[in-house]
């Protein structure tokens, strides 16, 4: 990858989910999460604006000068009230009253009596202190606005990673994975990121210098003063702390809970008509309202617990406010403080807390928007498929010679699925693989598009082994049609062409009239470009089908998978289908799935498989006649129609 594609390198590995998929409408779904500390996940959310390191060298570099201006405004202001101060004193002395005989809390203070207000004077120190806070002002929107900037690269940058991430994660991982629970990841935590990166950047970089630059001058007008300030600061850190500290694990939950509520949303209305038809519209519901009352209890307790540090804060704060009041009208009584630097020091008492207070109030924002990226962290950190070159060298396969040598696989270690299994299928051949449901059938042709590798032993085409041939380059070389079909957003003609960029009008034409689509689509409203979406709702589930398959046919494959293609079609469409793909099947090694066993009668090879293992093999006819496992499958299908 490339370095901005580091970014979001894993600080700590995440494990990927583990557990259950909780597929159906009425299934849960938790994926596992392991949550890192609050420190490191912040950190390594704020180093994903590396490459936007000049452009945030220029945010801090802006928000320092506003800061240091902003800092410096109280202390101008405070002149133009000491002048204010000495001239209404002066104004009501007599002149020339000597030093000895006036006030002891204005002697050296500059008093001079007989002279009123210098009202230019004062409107000087004004106009200053005003075109000190409007620069600042500038500057710090100029700041926000390249933060901005840098900010929303950032989170793009974070799409493009997780966007990047998925196509990288093995199939495993899916299967895994709910598909709520997933998509909330990026999408719904993703978009928390994006809000708190906008909303506390700037504000916590801002907050941080102030409380610098206040105390600096603080300490300049009177370290006794400042003392008395800063007994507040480590009150303030201990109540947040311990408030932050309760409120990070609710927060997590909260994101979570999240998760597991989209995921049941996606997978109730995904079967909609299956909830309705088996009358489980109250289980539903009542699922909704756990996952919902759960979500309830989690955010109530977040955003309550975090909402404590605000008010405590303002508490903290208005104790701090009256003890400096109180040590600094004494300390003007005393003549040590003039009362422009006692008004001085107020402001910037408040100037103090309030950055405290500021930060406390976002701790809340700030912890939900960290969740969310330790979730999504947790999918960048997934054990992903390893790394391959775009072409290993191996030549494309060209006769398409299958064989499985001593092939051993088990999705869980401990429940083994196929022990030492062997077979060739012949260049040309079709080889069909029939059983009950979970001997294995679809595990074998996973295999030969490595979506999984194998456990031992290993599996060749033409004699090279598939496991140094890069999945993109072994995957180019099959076509594929899947029993579920998949349609995208858009039209007829562009989800067929999808199975070869670049296809000509007329290659795509004779596909789509190879495998009959042309058949139903001059019916639709705009033929070819009638636009389906992504269920292919305005198609019958047969025409969904046959479109897939004429996806497959225009990618001309070395080697054809069919996955119970024909499952979804009626019978005379099966049977104009076996014509056609009979034409396809010429010269490539194609492997049938199948439990109807009349489309695969004719077939060169017929593989019986149970519990992971082949336990017939042979033609139609030879299985027939063996009497065995075939031919009750057989017996099982046919044996009712013969009777009628």
């Amino acid at each position: 990858m490339t370095t901005q594609k580091q970014e979001f390198k894993a600080t700590e590995r995440i494990e990927a989910p583990q557990g259950g998929p909780g597929r159906g409408p009425m299934g849960g779904g938790q994926v596992g999460q392991k949550a890192m500390t609050f420190g490191p996940s912040a950190r390594r959310l704020v180093a994903g604006m590396r490459p936007d390191r000049w452009a945030a060298s220029l945010v801090v570099a802006l928000v320092v000068v506003s800061v240091v201006l902003m800092s410096i405004g109280p202390r101008l202001l405070g002149h133009a009230t000491d002048l204010v101060f000495r001239g209404f004193v002066g104004g009501r002395l007599p002149a020339g009253t000597p030093d000895s005989e006036l006030p002891e809390a204005v002697q050296g203070q500059g008093v001079v009596p007989g002279e009123g207000v210098d009202f230019d004077a004062v409107g000087r120190w004004l106009l200053i202190v005003l075109a000190v806070y409007v620069v600042a002002s500038l500057l710090s929107w100029l700041a926000g606005y390249v933060l901005n900037s840098v900010v929303q690269r950032t989170v793009r940058r974070m799409r493009q990673d997780v966007e990047d991430k998925i196509h990288r994660l093995p199939l495993g991982y899916f299967d895994r994975s709910p598909r709520g629970e997933l998509l909330s990841r990026v999408t719904n935590d993703i978009d928390n990121v994006s809000q708190t990166l906008q909303q506390t950047m700037s504000q916590l970089l801002q907050s941080v210098l102030t409380v610098l630059a206040v105390l600096a001058m603080m300490l300049w007008i009177s370290p006794l003063l400042a003392l008395v300030a800063l007994v507040s600061v480590p009150v303030s850190l201990l109540v947040t702390r311990a408030i932050m500290k309760q409120s990070q694990g609710q927060f997590v939950a909260q994101w979570r809970r999240t998760g597991q509520l989209n995921a049941h949303i996606e997978e109730s209305f995904s079967g909609h008509a299956l909830v309705k038809v088996f009358g489980r519209t109250r289980e539903v519901e009542e699922a909704f309202e756990q996952h919902n009352e759960g979500l309830y209890d989690v955010s109530f307790k977040a955003q309550f617990i975090s909402g404590l540090v605000m008010p405590a804060m303002m508490f903290v704060g208005n104790l701090n406010y009256v003890m400096v009041a109180v040590v600094g009208a004494l300390r003007v009584s005393s003549g040590a403080l003039t009362l422009g630097e006692v008004q001085a020091f107020v402001q910037y008492t408040r100037q103090f807390t309030q950055p405290l207070t500021t930060v406390a109030s976002m701790t809340n924002l700030l912890q939900s928007g960290v969740a969310s990226a330790e979730r999504v962290f947790e999918l960048l950190d997934a054990d992903e498929e390893p790394v391959e070159s775009a072409d290993s060298g191996v030549p494309a396969a060209r006769r398409g010679e299958v064989a499985f040598e001593r092939v051993s696989f088990s999705y869980d270690a401990e429940r083994p699925l196929i022990t030492d299994l062997s077979l060739v299928a012949r260049p040309g051949q079709t080889v069909a693989i029939v059983g009950p449901t979970g001997a294995g059938k679809t595990t074998l042709v996973n295999l030969v598009m490595r979506f999984y590798d194998v456990d031992a032993g290993r599996i060749t085409i033409d004699g090279v082994d598939i496991a140094a041939v890069p999945r993109a380059q072994l995957r180019g070389q099959v076509g594929m049609v899947l029993q579920d079909t998949w349609l995208f957003e858009g039209s007829i003609r562009d989800n067929i062409a999808y199975g070869r960029p670049g296809a000509t009008e007329e290659e795509v034409l004779e596909a789509a009239r190879a495998t009959f689509v042309d058949r139903f689509v001059h019916s639709l409203p705009d033929g070819y470009d009638t636009v389906v979406d992504e269920s292919g709702s305005n198609l019958s589930a047969g025409e969904r089908q046959l479109v897939t398959i004429a996806r497959a046919f225009l990618t001309d494959p070395a080697l054809l998978i069919l996955d119970e293609a024909t499952s979804s079609v009626d019978t005379r469409t099966e049977l104009l289908l076996q014509h056609a793909m009979a034409a396809l099947r010429t010269d490539r090694t194609s492997f049938v799935i199948a439990h109807r066993l009349s489309t695969i009668r004719d077939a060169d090879l017929i593989l019986v498989m149970e519990d992971g293992a082949i336990v017939e093999q042979g033609t139609h006819v030879d299985l027939l006649a063996a009497d065995g496992a075939y031919a009750r499958l057989h017996a099982s299908q046919f044996a009712a129609a013969e009777a009628g």
